[in-house]
């Protein structure tokens, strides 16, 4: 759209054209090959391999036609030598394959269409007995109908057929953009509807959500897990706080969550304890930068030194999990870090059996979740068996074991343990795309948390949800 809005009688009040001009955009010519399995399988398991053709800013619907040459790293998916894109796929497609053997997988492929020679490599499927499933998901992003490109239909046939998530949240703003959600009960409908329609559990998910988007206490997501919920306002005089934000959220199948909480474009304001019952996690990154401490590259723009979660969680004692998410503002959910000056973004890893609505808001309810800022890492961590997340008792023991098992989606340089404010260990990894660790440490004591943090050498990078002792 053209937004063009009018003050009529000088009062400094606009009002918008009821239907303003639009411009078809159209994507550019062929420019990268995306690749994506799910995390996780068991032998025999039926799994889908995304391919999408995408042109050079990430935009999907590209004019390609030809074959897509695949390769397995090793034997045991039943993978086709080759998948062939016809004109009406629009340069995505979905492959159904069987998973036979255990192992650690990633698929190459190789467009050769037209001479394009576009290539990519999958992220790892890792396949064992038993292996606790995982979904890849994003909970923040935008569309056309507040600060953002693209109809929310776009906004999750993206994420499915193009990112390959198990799982997406459109969060269009309450009071920001060219017209307001919380003003405009039409807009929230068409969210609300789109949302519902595109819902298919066990393939892919939908949760219904919008941003708070409070520039006094920082912005807030709140996700329903529900066919419907309605839009509490920033703007709301009764709503202008987030204790008041939670108050009247509770009692339905809701939750919320702070983004880029330690800078631009607005901090969060952390006087404010998170609720333990509605916000059990944080977005540590996104398109803004990482919010976990001051010590990396890639952090976010504007820092509030005093802010970053790292301080947060030893000042103020909270208990959140990590989650990243793209806050991409261009339609490309999961894939925000395509088109991003940083390229960074931001993706959720949750630990679920079942991809459901249910499933995946207990699963941040337990905080099994852990963040990457775009690359689809596996990282497992665990203390004492204790999985990530977990809130646990003082050990009766002066040592705790400690496990910690990653497959990259590029080359391992280093891995972090970071125990309280304060990296305890950096570990280089050497360039391997997998590793892990046993370790036997020092018991935590009550107050203490630990977690992990993986950084590739490209930088990509992925942080565990802390484990605490309460």
């Amino acid at each position: 759209r053209i937004w063009l809005a009018v003050d009529g009688n000088g009062d400094a009040v606009r009002k918008t054209i009821a239907e303003p001009p639009t411009v078809r955009i159209l994507p550019g010519p062929p420019a990268k090959l995306l690749a994506h399995l799910p995390a996780t399988a068991q032998p025999g398991q039926p799994i889908l391999l995304t391919l999408a053709v995408v042109d050079a800013m990430g935009n999907a619907g590209v004019p390609f036609t030809g074959d897509v040459l695949l390769r397995a790293s090793k034997p045991g998916l039943g993978l086709p030598e080759k998948v062939n894109f016809a004109a009406d796929d629009e340069g995505s497609q979905s492959v159904p394959l069987e998973v036979i053997e255990a192992g650690v997988y990633r698929i190459r492929a190789a467009a050769d269409g037209a001479g394009f020679g576009l290539v990519a490599e999958t992220n790892p499927l890792v396949v064992a007995e038993g292996v606790v499933g995982q979904l890849w998901g994003d909970l923040h992003g935008h569309s056309n109908l507040s600060d953002g490109t693209g109809t929310p239909e776009e906004y999750f046939r993206y994420a499915r057929d193009v990112a390959g998530l198990d799982f997406v949240a459109l969060t269009d703003h309450d009071h920001w953009g060219m017209r307001f959600i919380d003003s405009h009960p039409k807009l929230w409908e068409a969210i609300r509807l789109a949302t519902a329609e595109a819902n298919d559990p066990e393939r892919f998910v939908t949760i219904l959500g919008y941003e708070w988007t409070s520039w006094l206490h920082g912005h807030r997501h709140v996700l329903y897990f529900a066919d419907d919920g309605p839009v509490l306002s920033s703007m709301d005089p009764d709503l202008q706080t987030p204790d008041a934000l939670w108050n009247a959220l509770r009692g339905r199948p809701a939750l919320t969550f702070a983004h880029h909480s330690a800078g631009g474009p607005v901090a969060t304001n952390w006087h404010y304890a998170p609720d333990p019952e509605l916000e059990p996690v944080t977005e540590i990154v996104s398109v803004h930068g990482s919010s976990e401490a001051s010590d990396l590259p890639g952090m976010i723009y504007k820092p509030v030194f005093g802010n970053f979660l790292r301080e947060i969680l030893v000042e103020r004692g909270f208990t959140l999990g990590f989650v990243g998410s793209g806050d991409s503002h261009d339609g490309h959910p999961g894939m925000a870090h395509l088109s991003a000056p940083s390229e960074q973004g931001g993706v959720a890893a949750v630990l679920a059996e079942h991809n459901t609505r249910e499933a995946i808001r207990a699963a941040l309810q337990a905080r099994r979740v852990y963040a990457t800022n775009g690359p689809r890492i596996f990282l497992r961590v665990g203390l004492d068996g204790h999985a990530m997340g977990a809130v646990v008792a003082p050990a009766d023991t002066p040592t705790q074991e400690l496990a910690i098992k990653v497959a990259g989606v590029g080359p391992i340089r280093q891995v972090d343990i970071v125990r309280g404010d304060a990296v305890a260990d950096s570990i280089a990894v050497g360039g391997l795309r997998e590793w892990s660790l046993r370790r036997t440490i020092p018991a935590l004591v009550a107050g203490e948390h630990l977690y992990v943090r993986v950084v590739q050498e490209d930088g990509g990078t992925a942080w565990s949800s802390p484990i605490y002792v309460r």
